[in-house]
């Protein structure tokens, strides 16, 4: 039991708090990896493992989307599911000052503030997905549905494919 204590996150200890069920995988990893290359390492699909982009609106805003590590952000899409006229990428200098989490280590789940999250519409279909868990070499598998219940978000397509 104490080994899981000293790995659990913000995002863990949210989920804990919010009373949801999630499970937790860890794998090796000390730098930055892409989502497809630890999801055919770890042997996961690609549709039911999510990252997470952080976006900047117009407005100055920031944004939380989530969708299918192998899909593109249509920008269009996630700009009008958020009522902004325009969203752009988040530099990579500014994550850790946004979220409170590194490059690789990004999750909807317990960054600094709560921004608005939207999770592409495709992880209705699953039971469960996979998010980073808060930091690089952790994962959590979770209820889509608790996920937006817990970041109070909401499900729309955003990816390029649909």
């Amino acid at each position: 039991m104490s080994k899981d204590k000293e790995v659990k996150t913000n995002a863990m200890r949210i989920l804990d708090r919010n009373k949801v069920k999630y499970k937790v995988n860890t794998y090796e990893c000390d730098e930055f990896i892409d989502g497809i290359h630890i999801a055919d390492m770890l042997s996961q699909p690609y549709e039911s493992s999510f990252k997470t982009l952080v976006t900047v609106g117009k407005s100055g805003n920031y944004y939380v989307f989530a969708i299918p590590i192998a899909e593109e952000l249509d920008m269009k899409k996630a700009a009008k599911s958020v009522g902004e006229k325009s969203v752009e990428m988040l530099h990579v200098k500014d994550i850790n000052s946004v979220t409170g989490y590194i490059r690789g280590g990004c999750t909807p789940l317990g960054m600094k503030k709560q921004y608005m999250t939207v999770v592409d519409s495709s992880a209705e279909q699953f039971e469960e997905i996979i998010i980073s868990g808060g930091r690089i070499g952790s994962q959590i598998m979770l209820s889509p549905k608790d996920l937006i219940k817990v970041t109070r978000g909401k499900f729309e397509s955003i990816t390029m494919s649909e």
